[in-house]
């Protein structure tokens, strides 16, 4: 029986290149909560609250910044909308509202808000019916247009060569954008439909009448999901322009024996098989940031994961990379130099040897929650030791907030306190959202790219002091941060503790 050990930060630090950072201070650190596994099906308001909330503090605990939250499975809604009906995903029947009623999207905002952690709205853009056996309600989109919509492998889907199916999923982001405090959108691998041996995707009407100009259907239902991508783009700057924009496509791009500059596996491809041309968009501007799920193990003979991880490396399209990983899979994998341990150090390892990876995102948030393998422990004890602010994007936004003003240490009725006032701002693009709090000991040298001196990150304008006989003199700095994360010039004060 394999023993599922987690090695530590002796062995990490000697694999390393000299530029790599062992506790980078800023990393993605994201995970995905899915609903279509059923797991919130049904359950009371008040049970499901409960469980969210604890699945919170869990990720919260392993150094999670970031939460992808499914809320859009089939064209349906686990929040309050206007445009899809209530997922069944949610009360176990479409179109049927929770009660007591409540909405699942406002609440993961406000409790992921609480825990300085970003709320990535997940959706998938074309799938309607995962079996044509379930129930739609009848306010759903097919009842009354089904011309719009195709069935494939006994599934639905809506069309994607039709401009009124562009505009419908445009109007669904705009929804979510204009009405939650959401830090993104986020789309899953799910664009043309996985493949089926035997069966063509039956859209030859579709090209008859919209694929001119096209002579290849290819080239043409790319060309559909581009304007997607595109719009999607273009409505979410429009709304809010600090709101990031990310997929998270299937992990093989292309092999190189379809194009040489493949990738050296032999898997199923975004570009020819789901026709995402993932790394158009990024080039493009069209998305913000980009999360491959390589869900295979080092040394996979078809997809191997170092293979990919070094090919999007070197493949971004200059836009953030995040990776995404699969907690299953690397815990029930052994390293390949080490059988008595699984491939998380490698996998680590792996990910912060590249300047162009800015972090990773665990699949499914449920395996970290559950402490898998001992997955979340490696993540609280190690990996994620200390806190991580966002990688920047500074091609939405580069202009960091004013520094934080009159900081000063007071004491009050609940103890002494750092107080600070937060810097004015012209706009909401440049408004203060959050502190960070940096504390240094007598004689270090004030580094605040060194993130084990960080205290707390607050939405607060104070921080309790832990005062003790007041005999040690500290150094405590406090910056301001910006939506997008972009920090202030720093203010300090010498306080004894």
């Amino acid at each position: 029986m394999k023993r599922y050990l987690l090695p530590f930060s002796g062995l990490l630090l000697a694999c390393l290149p000299a530029w790599a950072q062992t506790h980078p201070k800023r990393e993605f650190r994201g995970a995905w909560i899915q609903t279509v596994n059923g797991q919130f099906r049904g359950i009371p308001s008040e049970t499901l609250m409960a469980t969210l909330t604890d699945q919170l503090d869990a990720l919260q605990a392993a150094g999670m910044n970031a939460i992808v939250f499914q809320v859009r499975p089939e064209a349906d809604a686990l929040y309050d909308s206007a445009h899809e009906p209530w997922s069944r995903f949610l009360t176990g029947s479409q179109g049927t509202a929770p009660s007591p009623r409540w909405d699942p999207l406002a609440f993961m905002v406000d409790e992921c808000h609480k825990r300085n952690m970003e709320l990535h709205a997940w959706i998938n853009p074309y799938r309607a019916k995962t079996n044509m056996s379930n129930e739609l309600a009848a306010t759903h989109l097919y009842n009354v247009y089904p011309e719009r919509f195709i069935e494939y492998d006994n599934k639905l889907f809506f069309d994607p060569a039709l401009a009124e199916n562009r505009l419908h999923i445009c109007n669904v982001v705009s929804d979510i954008v204009g009405r939650y405090d959401v830090d993104a959108i986020h789309m899953d691998d799910y664009f043309y439909p996985y493949p089926v041996n035997g069966m063509d995707y039956p859209d030859d009407g579709s090209f008859a009448v919209y694929g001119g100009g096209f002579a290849d259907k290819g080239d043409w239902r790319r060309n559909n999901v581009n304007l997607l991508i595109k719009e999607i783009h273009q409505t979410i700057r429009a709304l809010k322009p600090w709101v990031k924009f990310g997929v998270s496509p299937f992990g093989v791009y292309r092999n190189r024996s379809s194009d040489p500059s493949g990738s050296d596996t032999r898997a199923l491809q975004n570009y020819d098989d789901l026709y995402a041309d993932v790394l158009l968009w990024a080039r493009k501007g069209w998305i913000d940031y980009n999360i491959p799920q390589l869900y295979w193990q080092i040394g996979h003979p078809r997809a191997d994961y170092g293979v990919l991880v070094d090919w999007w490396a070197h493949n971004t399209g200059h836009r953030p990379l995040f990776i995404g990983q699969s907690v299953p899979n690397t815990i029930m994998n052994a390293d390949p130099e080490d059988a008595t341990i699984n491939q998380l150090s490698r996998k680590m390892k792996l990910q912060r040897s590249y300047k162009t990876i800015g972090g990773s995102c665990q699949w499914p948030a449920s395996a970290v929650v559950n402490n898998e393998g001992n997955y979340r422990n490696a993540l609280m004890q190690e990996y994620h030791k200390y806190p991580a602010l966002q990688p920047l994007f500074k091609f939405m936004d580069g202009k960091a907030p004013r520094k934080v003003g009159k900081l000063n240490a007071v004491w009050t009725e609940d103890g002494y306190v750092l107080f600070w006032e937060a810097p004015a701002a012209k706009d909401e693009m440049n408004r203060a959202t959050h502190y960070v709090v940096y504390r240094f000991g007598r004689g270090e040298r004030v580094n605040i790219n060194d993130p084990s001196h960080i205290v707390a990150i607050t939405r607060d304008t104070w921080h309790k002091l832990p005062y003790a006989d007041g005999g040690t003199k500290y150094r405590y700095v406090v910056t301001a941060l910006d939506r997008l994360q972009n920090e202030s010039r720093r203010a300090s004060a010498r306080i004894k503790l």
